[in-house]
């Protein structure tokens, strides 16, 4: 029993100690596909790491374009619910547009929307160009995107969070398949990634995309969260209690 009541400890204590170092919580899952003419029917991979990273948010919005103007670029403003009912307004940059296609098809270079079956459109980005911002007018805790046909060339994606003095607070690398020769066109995968505490919050996102000036990526389906709406975990200080609380029970059967 003291080994079990010391294993316990130990494990919590490290834990605690995690706890009080924490960082960005990401999420990401990617479908595979090599055609530029025919979508995925199914992404089950990036579905369930969209489900995860929603699954820690409350009373979050999406933004999937369907009601924005084909071939609008940036700025463009967008609207998410934010907590308690109010409001978060985003707006991107420019260095995409919107595009559209019918719906259960591409753009025959393997970029679509998400869902491919029921929906059009999507923001379309050179993927050699300088990139785009996403810009917030409050603090951001959560962001998380579809994107489509990302690598099939080469090409690398990450996105850097930046403070309201442009200061990067953190790179994120997006691990998407790299291709060749478009052997990957059409893939699909899910990003997001989650503050954990009020220092980590950002105002800004800037996608940074490599390598071929003729290739382009589709984002779809944009999710945004303030920290209220994030999902509280348990704080180190409440780790320590539980610790406190076992080393007296253990105590107090060693002295029964």
């Amino acid at each position: 029993m003291k080994k079990i009541f010391v294993s316990t400890l130990v494990a919590i204590a490290a834990f605690a100690a995690a706890g009080s170092a924490q960082a960005y919580s990401v999420f990401f899952g990617e479908d595979l596909n090599d055609s530029e003419d025919v979508p995925l029917a199914s992404i089950p991979k990036s579905a369930a790491a969209e489900t995860q990273f929603k699954a820690k948010l409350v009373g979050v919005g999406t933004e999937n374009f369907e009601a924005k103007d084909t071939d609008a670029g940036g700025p463009l403003p967008i609207n998410f619910a934010g907590f308690g009912g109010g409001n978060l307004v985003a707006t991107l940059s420019a260095g995409g547009a919107v595009a559209e296609v019918a719906s259960g098809a591409t753009n025959t270079f393997g970029r679509y929307s998400i869902p491919s079956a029921s929906s059009k459109k999507f923001w379309e980005v050179n993927a050699g160009g300088t990139g785009f911002t996403v810009s917030f007018d409050q603090q951001i805790a959560a962001f998380g995107f579809y994107g489509v046909d990302i690598g099939d060339f080469g090409g690398k994606v990450s996105v850097e969070l930046l403070n309201e003095s442009d200061v990067v607070l953190s790179t994120q690398n997006v691990n998407n398949s790299v291709g060749v020769d478009g052997s990957t066109a059409g893939s699909v995968l899910y990003f997001g990634l989650i503050a954990s505490n009020d220092n980590e919050t950002f105002r800004k996102v800037r996608f940074k995309t490599t390598f071929n000036a003729d290739d382009f990526f589709a984002f779809d389906n944009f999710t945004i969260a303030e920290l209220r709406q994030v999902q509280p975990v348990p704080e180190p200080g409440s780790l320590a209690l539980v610790a406190a609380a076992l080393l007296g029970l253990s105590l107090a059967r060693r002295r029964a």
